[in-house]
């Protein structure tokens, strides 16, 4: 087998893709309108796009980040083997945003966990369908 020499780093133009960053991550959620209002009073998104698609998806978001909400799925699984999904949804926030969401979360009874992940601090919570929702800050005082 031939070996693989290393490649020189190419220019931004040598890439045959030049993407801005991700634009919305698409949710399963129980209750559309539920979901949005406990992203908008508890994370502070907006609703964007409003009066497009009759509702599905309802967008929200913040900045440059971005959820479509839509309807679960109720069917049961056709199998028992381990799905492929994503783990957790990671927000970024500096020091001061970072503690103050920490305060917001505690003012409406939401549980969170700390880790220090010696690079980065964040607090890992769920929203009312369980998926778990990081907030994370690199700004270690």
């Amino acid at each position: 087998m031939p070996r693989c020499a290393l490649t020189p780093p190419r220019g931004a133009s040598d890439y045959p893709m030049q993407l801005e960053g991700i634009d919305h991550v698409a949710m399963g959620v129980r209750d559309i309108e539920r979901s949005a209002k406990w992203y908008i009073d508890i994370l502070g998104f907006e609703r964007l796009h409003d009066g497009m698609w009759n509702g599905v998806p309802t967008f929200i978001g913040k900045g440059n980040t971005g959820l479509a909400l839509f309807p679960a799925n109720h069917e049961p699984k056709a199998s028992a083997q381990r799905e492929i999904r994503m783990l957790h949804l990671a927000f970024r926030a500096n020091r001061e945003n970072f503690l103050g969401a920490q305060r917001e979360l505690k003012k409406h009874g939401i549980n969170f966990e700390f880790q220090d992940h010696e690079i980065a601090h964040s607090i890992y919570f769920r929203d009312p369908d369980g998926h778990q929702l990081e907030i994370t800050t690199y700004d270690l005082e």
